[in-house]
């Protein structure tokens, strides 16, 4: 009996968790394949974002910002990402790694955080 309610009260707990792990991976995935309208599915209904000689913008709407997004990745020839880590604090995920072109690559940190079941990206912060 111990044992059984040892069982599902871990699927209770960790069941939560496999949500969330599916749609950063569906996140890796967008920034791997290098499509930010994809990426931008993802975006809370406001979002931080910093690109490389511009200063941090903090709140725009996710229209905005996925425009914003969209012209950079135009820009630069984004090509795909690597992905260096994946932590997570206290609900609050970070997704650390490298955008790369043909040519260069750039940092890129994004935070995304769960609410209810949806995980959406707060930042975006490429140096």
């Amino acid at each position: 009996m111990k044992r059984l309610l040892t069982m599902i009260m871990g699927v209770l707990l960790f069941a939560p968790l496999g949500v969330k792990a599916a749609e950063i991976g569906d996140i890796v995935n967008a920034l791997k394949q290098a499509d930010p309208a994809e990426i931008t599915k993802f975006f809370d209904s406001f979002v931080d974002i910093k690109l490389p000689n511009k200063d941090e913008v903090k709140n725009v709407s996710k229209n905005q910002a996925s425009i914003t997004l969209k012209d950079f990745y135009t820009e630069q020839g984004i090509n795909g990402f690597e992905l260096s880590s994946k932590r997570e604090m206290g609900g609050t995920g970070y997704l650390v790694g490298k955008l790369k072109t043909d040519s260069r690559t750039f940092n890129v940190t994004i935070m995304v955080k769960t609410k209810g079941s949806t995980t959406t990206i707060l930042s975006v912060r490429i140096n």
